[in-house]
């Protein structure tokens, strides 16, 4: 199974200048912001084509890309945002890609010109971004649940995921998908001491799961734990180990208040 790279929270592009790409979450996951900063040269351009890359990997359900602080004045990048459309209307299902550029500048006549507003969404403010993304987003079913720092809080996660798999008809999706939110959970708890959040959605052919904390630094992998005798095994601690063994992607986004640890599994119907 593939194991999608976290998203960073910043990517320098130059050492010790001004250059970079940021990239931050909504609470599941659903919505991914990529702010891209600086002038457009060779460093930032690999910076930005890998955090497309990682970004579209936690297949979201939509993803800003905020090219306000942009210098392009030779439309260089506008291969690359129409290349990242095209990615993001491939998947399945589709991820919306709504790019933020200012009109008077060169690069927004070029991208309206040439792809159309229809396949390239492109908006003068990020506000105006935020509200036409929002509007368009798919009824998903999706259940969460507030878990506080104890011991019962993976339990409670591992209810949650397993009756939404079966309410949704994907048993197959069951253990996998209860094992890994237990992890997830558990994880968070084991490293924040804080309450956490968790939501299970559906998500095209599979499910995703999110565990949201608010503390911003990355996940950690945990030594995976001894059973106790007469444990269950989807209680035993595995950690990231068995996230990154079970689910066709992984990865985290830093929030505005923590990070989002999110987890992707699919079986076959």
């Amino acid at each position: 199974m593939s194991v999608s790279a976290p998203c960073p929270p910043a990517s320098p592009a130059t050492p010790g200048g001004g250059d970079a790409v940021r990239v931050e979450g909504d609470l599941d996951a659903a919505v991914a912001l990529m702010t891209v900063c600086g002038s457009w040269v060779e460093p930032l351009c690999l910076a930005a084509t890998a955090a497309l890359h990682s970004c579209l990997a936690g297949h979201p359900e939509a993803l800003i890309v905020d090219l306000s602080a942009l210098h392009d004045p030779a439309c260089a990048s506008a291969d690359t945002w129409a290349d990242a459309r095209r990615a993001a209307a491939a998947m399945k299902p589709p991820v919306q890609l709504a790019l933020c550029v200012p009109p008077e500048v060169s690069l927004a006549h070029r991208l309206q010109s040439s792809g159309g507003r229809p396949h390239l969404p492109v908006y003068a403010k990020l506000r105006q971004a935020r509200v036409a993304v929002t509007g368009r987003l798919p009824v998903t079913d999706r259940r969460t649940l507030l878990l506080p720092p104890e011991p019962d809080s993976p339990s409670f996660a591992r209810d949650l995921v397993g009756a939404a798999c079966l309410n949704w008809g994907r048993p197959d999706l069951l253990h996998p998908a209860r094992m890994v939110m237990s992890e997830l959970v558990s994880n968070a708890i084991e490293h924040t001491r804080m309450a956490v959040t968790a939501a299970v959605s559906r998500r095209g052919a599979g499910v995703h799961l999110t565990v949201s904390d608010g503390l911003a630094s990355p996940p950690r992998l945990i030594r995976p734990a001894r059973p106790r005798p007469g444990r269950p095994l989807d209680e035993r601690g595995l950690g990231l180990r068995l996230v990154a063994g079970t689910a066709i992607a992984w990865g985290w986004l830093p929030t505005r208040t923590g990070k989002v640890v999110w987890a992707t599994l699919t079986g076959p119907r």
